[in-house]
């Protein structure tokens, strides 16, 4: 750790310039590089992964369905559950289960909530954005539940298709990629 420390403070000393430069490209850049970058880092981090690309796809693709799902709380470990018993990627299905984060969660489940009542019409009282108390939920109860999770279970299905079949393409291109980077650089020191 000392190490890594020292390095960081040699490179800040021999050209403290550069480092202020990139303090301030960090700090102005805009939301839409930032997102960017955080999408390049996740693809990076799904194709490096050291499996099949069937595996990684498959992992993924577990991930996102559970991610669908309204149990917030327990998805990692239901895609790990799940990743575990179809032998597939369990970093990848860790990864996928960020389809919903704690941030908009809300909007995604009452998109859920919507996609459940088009499957399973109740003759119930309409769920209100505007009137979300605890105890409206109480007295919605099981019912906005399993229409919430009906309407996961749909819309899992159809993403976590696309997310497999757009992953194995993905990473299948990123290792031939880099098997072929690495053939031409064990040429170049011959």
């Amino acid at each position: 750790m000392s190490a890594l420390i020292n390095t960081i403070h040699n490179l800040a000393l021999s050209n403290p310039a550069s480092v202020v430069q990139r303090a301030k490209v960090l700090k102005t850049s805009s939301g839409f590089s930032r997102l960017k970058r955080f999408l390049r880092y996740t693809y990076l981090k799904i194709t490096r992964i050291r499996e099949n690309p069937h595996s990684i796809a498959m992992g993924l693709s577990v991930g996102v369905f559970v991610g669908c799902l309204p149990i917030i709380p327990f998805q990692t470990v239901t895609a790990l559950g799940i990743a575990f018993s179809l032998r597939c990627s369990k970093i990848a299905a860790a990864l996928g289960t960020w389809i919903t984060n704690p941030l908009y969660a809300p909007f995604v489940y009452y998109g859920l909530y919507l996609v459940g009542r088009m499957i399973i019409p109740l003759g119930r009282k309409e769920f209100e954005p505007e009137d979300l108390t605890i105890q409206t939920l109480i007295n919605i109860g099981w019912d906005f539940f399993w229409l919430m999770f009906f309407g996961g279970v749909a819309v899992g299905l159809v993403l976590s298709f696309t997310t497999y079949f757009l992953s194995v393409k993905l990473v299948k291109v990123y290792h031939d990629n880099r098997a072929e980077r690495r053939r031409l650089k064990r040429l170049r020191r011959i």
